[in-house]
């Protein structure tokens, strides 16, 4: 959609709280990307995820349309949310070895390239699915995998492989 439609959508959501589906709709799956790359699980990314449009929603009213494309508000919000997350958890873990996540800009073609990585993977059959967020996202190993959904480690293997060569085809088409 071009700019001039999110700003409508923008301004009626402003008027009508109610109206913030729509935006929700829209930069789910972008904002959910950028933050499960950033904190690599999965719990904590949709805990993030749903502070962000918490944080959005609440400070809807204050937005003002400079241009900018609301999805990079929305990644702003997203980028400090993870920085007070790290902050806290860094200050929880006194004796740790863990380091808080850089607190770099970030980059939004990055964020759109993994956006569309998460909707392909949503697009797989849902076994495949699985093993792709328990493999890549949830970062287990095959073993791990294989033990939770009752298979075998051979049976996982054969699964990550089709999955991403399913992935790997759609991705190169897309880019066609």
């Amino acid at each position: 959609m071009p700019d001039a439609d999110e700003r409508l959508l923008v301004e009626a959501a402003q008027r009508d709280p109610s109206r913030f589906a729509a935006l929700y709709e829209r930069h789910f799956d972008r904002v959910y990307a950028y933050v499960v790359h950033r904190v690599r699980n999965r719990d904590a990314a949709e805990d993030v995820t749903s502070e962000v449009f918490h944080k959005a929603l609440a400070g809807l009213r204050r937005y003002e349309w400079r241009g900018a494309p609301f999805g990079a508000w929305l990644i702003r919000i997203a980028a400090n949310v993870i920085i007070d997350r790290s902050k806290r958890v860094a200050r929880e873990v006194v004796d740790s070895d863990q380091v808080p996540e850089s607190t770099t800009e970030p980059d939004v073609m990055l964020v759109d390239q993994w956006a569309h990585v998460f909707r392909l993977i949503e697009t797989l059959p849902a076994d495949q699915r699985t093993v792709i967020v328990e493999r890549y996202i949830e970062e287990r190993s095959i073993r791990e995998v294989a033990a939770r959904l009752g298979k075998s480690e051979g049976a996982i293997k054969q699964l990550q492989f089709r999955a991403l060569h399913m992935l790997r085809t759609r991705m190169e088409g897309a880019d066609a």
